[in-house]
C-alpha cells in the first residue's frame, strides 16, 4: 500500500516512506568511499590524499543541486498541496533548466583553471599532478551529479522513492564495478577512479532526465518560462543546504591545511578516513531530512499544523536514538573500518585509530542540527535554515580548527567537529522553541 503526502504519518509510515531516500543517499556517498578504497591501496597514499583534497571542491559545487532539490522541493511541495499542479509542474520544470546551465558553465570554468585551484587547496610537489588529474576528469561528470542530488528531493515529491533508489543501487554498482576494472584490472591509477564515478554520474543523473520526460507521475517535464521569482525563492529557501555543504567543503580545506601543517600527507589521508565514515552517518541523517521534508511542505501548504507537530515530534525521537546507534557502531568496526583503507601502513593506521577516538563523538548529536535546517527550509523559512547552517559549519567549525590545534595540538583538529556540533545545537534549539507556536505547536 502506497504512502502518500496527505497521511497521517505513525513510526512504520515515517520509515516506509524515507527508507528509500536514506538507502539512496547512503549509495551516492559510495563514489567517493568506493574510489578512495581503490585508490588507497592500489595506487597509494599519495593519491589517495589528492583525491581527499580535491573532495571538498567537488562536493562544494555539488551543493547547489542540493540547494536546488530541497529548496525547490519545497516550493513545488507547497504548490501541490494547495491544489496547483500545474503550476508545480513548470516550477519543476524552470528548475531543471535552470540547474544544467548552472552545471555546465561552473564545470567548465573550474575544469581550465583546476592547476590554480588546486594548489590553492595546498597542494605541493607529486599531490599536484595527481590533484589535477582527479579534478579535471570529475569536472565533466559533475553536471549529473547535480542533477542527480536534485532529483534525489524531486522523486519524493512524485511519491516514486523506490525508483530513486533503483537508479541509486545501478548508478553505485556500476561505480563500484568499474573502480575495480579500471584500477585493479587496467591499471588506471587515479585516472581510472575519477573516470567510474564519472560514469556512475551519468547513470544517476541521466534516467531521470529521461524518465520525468514523460507522464510516468503526476510531477513531469513542461513548457516553463523562467521566473526569477521561483528562482529567489529556490535560491533563499534552499541556501541553508548551500550554505552548509559550501560551509562543509570550506571546513574541509581548513582542515586539509591545518593537517599539512602539522604532519603532512599523513593527516589528510587519514581525515578522509574519517570523513568517509562521516559521509555514510550523514547519509543516514540527510537521506531523512529529504525524505521527510515534502511531507513538512505539503503539510503546510494543507495548514495541517497537527500532523506537522506529530513529523517534529517523532523526528526528534528518531534523531536521538539514531545519533547513541550511530556513535556506538563506530566505536566497535573503527578498528575494522580503518584497516581496510590503511592497515598498509603502519603509521597511519595509529594516527587514525587515536584520532577516530576523539572524532567519533561528532555522530551524538549533529543528526539534530542537520535535520533542523532541512526542517525550516521544508518550512520555507530559509533564513532560519540558513543561519542554522551557517553557525553550525562556517562559524563554529571553522574557528575550532583554527584555534583548537593552536591549544591542543592534533587532537585539538580531531576534537573542533564535536565543539562545533555542541554550540550549533544550542542555536538549533532556541530556533526550535522560537517558532514552535507559528509551524508546528
Amino acid at each position: 500500500m502506497q504512502v502518500r503526502l496527505s497521511d497521517h504519518f505513525t513510526y512504520k509510515k515515517l520509515f516506509r516512506f524515507t527508507i528509500p531516500t536514506v538507502m539512496m543517499m547512503i549509495l551516492t556517498s559510495m563514489y567517493t568511499i568506493v574510489d578512495g578504497f581503490f585508490v588507497s591501496n592500489f595506487v597509494g597514499k599519495i593519491p589517495f590524499a589528492a583525491v581527499n583534497l580535491v573532495m571538498p571542491l567537488i562536493m562544494g559545487i555539488a551543493s547547489f543541486g542540493f540547494m536546488i532539490g530541497t529548496g525547490g522541493s519545497a516550493i513545488v511541495s507547497a504548490s501541490l498541496g494547495e491544489g496547483e499542479e500545474q503550476r508545480a509542474r513548470e516550477e519543476f520544470s524552470m528548475l531543471i533548466k535552470f540547474a544544467i546551465i548552472l552545471g555546465i558553465s561552473i564545470s567548465a570554468i573550474c575544469f581550465m583553471f583546476m592547476g590554480s585551484i588546486v594548489k590553492f587547496l595546498g597542494a605541493t610537489g607529486e599531490l599536484i599532478n595527481y590533484s589535477i588529474i582527479y579534478g579535471r576528469i570529475s569536472m565533466v561528470g559533475l553536471t549529473f551529479f547535480i542533477l542527480q542530488n536534485i532529483f534525489n528531493s524531486f522523486f519524493v515529491v512524485a511519491e516514486k522513492g523506490k525508483l530513486n533508489l533503483i537508479i541509486s543501487i545501478v548508478a553505485g554498482l556500476t561505480n563500484v564495478f568499474l573502480d575495480y576494472l579500471f584500477i585493479a584490472v587496467f591499471n588506471l591509477g587515479i585516472a581510472g577512479a575519477a573516470y567510474a564515478t564519472l560514469v556512475g554520474q551519468i547513470v544517476g543523473g541521466l534516467f531521470p532526465l529521461f524518465y520525468f520526460s514523460k507522464k510516468n507521475t503526476y510531477l513531469y517535464f513542461v513548457k516553463a518560462k523562467f521566473k526569477l521569482g521561483v528562482l529567489w525563492r529556490t535560491f533563499t529557501n534552499g541556501s541553508s543546504e548551500l550554505m552548509s555543504f559550501l560551509s562543509s567543503s570550506i571546513v574541509n580545506i581548513l582542515y586539509n591545511l591545518q593537517l599539512m601543517r602539522i604532519i603532512g600527507e599523513n593527516g589528510i589521508a587519514a581525515y578522509g578516513v574519517f570523513m568517509y565514515i562521516s559521509f555514510v552517518f550523514a547519509a543516514i541523517i540527510i537521506g531523512y531530512s529529504i525524505g521527510s521534508a515534502p511531507i513538512v511542505s505539503y503539510n503546510l501548504g494543507a495548514e495541517n499544523y497537527e500532523e506537522l507537530q506529530n513529523i517534529f515530534r517523532k523526528s526528534l525521537r528518531l534523531l536521538a536514538v539514531s545519533g547513541i546507534i550511530l556513535t556506538v557502531l563506530s566505536r566497535i568496526f573503527s578498528g575494522t573500518l580503518l584497516e581496510i583503507f590503511v592497515g598498509y601502513d603502519e603509521e597511519l593506521f595509529e594516527i587514525s585509530k587515536s584520532g577516530f577516538k576523539i572524532f567519533s563523538l561528532y555522530f551524538i548529536i549533529f543528526g539534530f542540527n542537520i535535520w533542523g535546517s532541512a526542517f525550516f527550509t521544508a518550512l520555507n523559512d530559509g533564513l532560519v535554515s540558513a543561519v542554522i547552517s551557517f553557525v553550525r559549519t562556517l562559524l563554529f567549525q571553522a574557528t575550532s580548527v583554527m584555534i583548537l590545534p593552536l591549544l591542543f595540538g592534533l587532537n585539538g583538529i580531531w576534537a573542533s567537529a564535536s565543539v562545533a556540533e555542541v554550540f550549533a545545537l544550542l542555536v538549533t534549539i532556541i530556533f526550535f522553541i522560537n517558532k514552535r507556536k507559528k509551524y508546528y505547536y
